[in-house]
């Protein structure tokens, strides 16, 4: 099964995406946003606002709270030249809160804008950061291939989350072909994101307000939390004419004991809000695979669901990672994951999806296609005749296979 799964014909996901079907700013009004349904091989159209009489009784609706970080920060060199530090992932720190928290100095992950105009020596920006005048330090190292950028600062009162909310940029897609402008510092959250740490937004849940919130706990439908970090490596299209060639980015990923409780007892009514949801989701069924085998490595590889174990139930690997919680007196999970879900994936947890329309030839888009397999074409045929909007800022639709 490995190999046929690893043949995919990327070419065979593509379809004609107009430039001018791309939504560069999200409406007035959240919830206001188109949504289609498809049920069971039926697609309908409706209003984002209107999804709670969608979804079937009892369904247990699961949302990202990430939270979108300004993760753009500009020096300029005594050249003239600007120097883009783009912070994609934290190393020491290496856990999110702790590296926000920082006083004096830190590590990241980074992508260069302009790097070649920086070919040695430490970087400095003086800034003011709540009142405070600080100067920052950037000084660049290459470990493996990868852009590590030593951060440091001379107020200890002044923490690196303050200084990323002082003069950081949000990072918007890149297909917006514009920069972040006031406005996306709302527009460009969900409404209950609360975990720094994402270089994007999981935007499936843009469409959520405060009264579509409310109007599905008064018709009974829950709703709970995870936190998976968004990483820039979300955009990153396929290259390669086969799926096995491409290598997925990995993501850290955050679930509470209380959740984990919650998502067994409402198996088989599991709606995740957005393709990060799903990951995380189907993630922790293979994480309890693992430790019911006392395996401890804590991460999912990409190819993992696709090979040979003993399968257990849902309810059974969510049992294994309880008591493993249990063991070590934890009350979360925390675990890294690169998996791919591809068409032929057989889910474990989600039942339902709530997402975007993605960009053809992408990893998303072929998850997509492993919820309601050749029906993706006529989903998106419907959403191109039907004046969609696509991608992050666009329109909606709910997913019941």
């Amino acid at each position: 099964m490995n190999d046929v799964v690893k043949d995919i014909q990327i070419s065979q996901y593509d379809y004609d995406l107009p430039d001018i079907r791309i939504a560069k700013y999200p409406l007035s009004q959240r919830d206001s946003s188109k949504l289609l349904v498809y049920k069971q091989g039926k697609i309908d159209q409706t209003v984002f606002s209107s999804i709670s009489t969608h979804l079937p009784p009892r369904s247990l609706l699961v949302y990202n709270n990430t939270k979108v970080i300004h993760a753009r920060l500009f020096f300029q060199k005594d050249t003239g030249a600007i120097i883009e530090i783009f912070c994609l992932e934290p190393i020491q720190p290496s856990d999110y809160q702790m590296v926000f928290q920082s006083t004096k100095r830190c590590t990241w992950k980074c992508m260069v804008g302009n790097l070649k105009k920086w070919k040695q020596g430490a970087l400095t920006l003086v800034c003011d950061v709540k009142g405070v005048s600080i100067e920052l330090v950037a000084e660049r190292d290459m470990i493996d291939s990868q852009i590590h950028i030593h951060f440091s600062w001379n107020n200890v009162g002044v923490t690196f989350g303050d200084i990323l909310e002082a003069i950081g940029k949000l990072p918007i897609p890149p297909y917006l072909h514009r920069e972040s402008e006031e406005n996306d510092e709302i527009t460009y959250q969900t409404v209950y994101s609360k975990e720094q740490g994402s270089v994007a937004a999981p935007t499936a849940g843009l469409h959520f307000t405060d009264e579509v919130l409310a109007r599905l706990h008064q018709t009974g439908i829950c709703t709970t939390e995870i936190t998976l970090h968004v990483g820039a490596g979300t955009f990153l299209p396929v290259k390669s004419a086969t799926i096995g060639e491409h290598t997925m980015h990995t993501e850290m990923v955050v679930i509470s004991k209380q959740t984990i409780k919650h998502l067994q007892a409402s198996i088989g009514n599991i709606v995740a809000v957005g393709t990060t949801s799903v990951r995380s989701l189907e993630s922790l069924y293979h994480i309890g695979v693992q430790v019911s085998k006392q395996q401890y490595h804590l991460s999912v590889s990409q190819w993992e669901p696709y090979s040979d174990h003993q399968l257990l139930s849902p309810f059974e690997a969510l049992q294994a990672v309880i008591q493993y919680l249990n063991n070590n007196g934890l009350t979360e999970i925390r675990f890294s994951t690169n998996i791919i879900i591809l068409p032929s994936y057989q889910r474990k947890i989600v039942t339902g999806l709530i997402t975007n329309f993605h960009q053809p030839k992408s990893t998303l888009l072929l998850l997509i296609a492993a919820f309601v397999g050749e029906d993706w074409k006529k989903m998106y045929e419907y959403a191109l005749n039907n004046d969609f909007r696509f991608l992050s800022y666009g329109d909606s639709s709910l997913l019941l296979p």
